[in-house]
């Protein structure tokens, strides 16, 4: 390939909102956590852990035998945390530590408010300190600090106890494309759709890889391919979620472009729903030019052209 300029590189952010039901052994954790007490589970060899499993490590047997720990403990092992990320228990310097509270057999995974590296040691005596709110699981320890005297038990609520939880899942990485790739990217800021062909199998591949997956050959041939193709597999979305845009029920389609040999993911919009189907032959729908960038999201989705359908023939080692 030629005219490639340095590869394309931006921040690359994803995350979501993960919901879960804690079943009966961590409700019951959370629940006492909520109200300013810490709970563990006796196994079957007389060891207290905490967190409470729900099944024996020895026996694999269910476990319900719970025991309130300590809201004291001792550092069995720490590590400095110089530079917090973002959603970390404390914004400024911090210890991650493993900790045994009084009563229990196993530690528990934490952050010590220690000031600095020399804050800390292990065998060091630390204390709860509770967070303002509850109701979140693990984060009702707000953190751990230095100190042997019993933290001020926080104030009960005598709610209903805690089943579900749900935790933020973030990944912030700098992304630097390939090559490859960022020729790609370039060609969909000018509107144009850009792949690369096997000098060996003469497959198409779009986004290009680089190097054919099938023979291991390097896959330097560029190929410009139509905005038009058709639809191999699709599912039809009704279920509504944090952050979505469209408004169920929608399809997310696999849409194989005229010339490729490999589909790719996008939306299926400009019809109901119900009348999306393998073979339908579709044509990109872009964004005004003026909020083209370096993704595919310049192609704001795919829209029936109206043309008869492709064979199953035609489409069927693609899907």
């Amino acid at each position: 390939m030629t005219g490639i300029s340095e590869p394309l590189s931006a921040p690359l952010d994803i995350g979501f909102d993960y919901t879960r039901s804690l079943g009966p052994v961590l409700s019951r954790f959370a629940t006492e956590l909520r109200e300013g007490r810490i709970i563990g589970v006796r196994g079957s060899d007389g060891r207290v852990h905490v967190p409470p499993l729900e099944y024996d490590p020895e026996t694999a047997s269910p476990l319900d035998d719970f025991v309130e720990v300590g809201t004291r403990g001792t550092v069995l092992s720490w590590t400095w945390m110089p530079e917090p990320l973002e959603g970390q228990p404390l914004a400024h310097p911090f210890a991650w530590a493993l900790i045994r509270l009084d009563g229990a057999d196993t530690p528990l995974l934490h952050a010590v408010d220690a000031g600095s590296p020399g804050g800390i040691d292990t065998g060091m005596r630390v204390r709860v300190r509770w967070a303002a709110e509850r109701g979140g699981g693990i984060r009702d320890i707000a953190c751990f600090e230095p100190g042997d005297t019993p933290p001020d038990p926080p104030e009960t609520t005598g709610q209903d106890p805690v089943t579900m939880l749900t935790s933020p899942i973030r990944l912030s990485y700098q992304h630097s494309a390939s090559p490859e790739e960022s020729r790609y990217l370039r060609g969909l800021a000018e509107g144009r759709m850009l792949a690369q062909r096997c000098p060996a199998c003469e497959k198409v591949y779009i986004p290009p890889r680089g190097a054919c997956p099938t023979d291991g050959v390097p896959t330097e041939e560029e190929v410009e391919l139509a905005d038009t193709g058709i639809v191999t597999t699709f599912c039809i979305v009704n279920v509504p979620f944090l952050g979505q845009r469209i408004k169920p029920p929608y399809v997310a389609a696999y849409v194989l472009l005229d010339g490729a040999d490999i589909a790719f993911l996008h939306l299926v919009l400009g019809c109901e729903a119900d009348e999306v189907r393998m073979g339908m032959r579709v044509k990109a729908s872009w964004k005004p030019r003026e909020q083209w960038a370096h993704t595919l999201e310049n192609i704001d989705h795919f829209e029936p052209t109206g043309q008869p359908d492709a064979p199953f023939d035609s489409y069927a080692h693609h899907l």
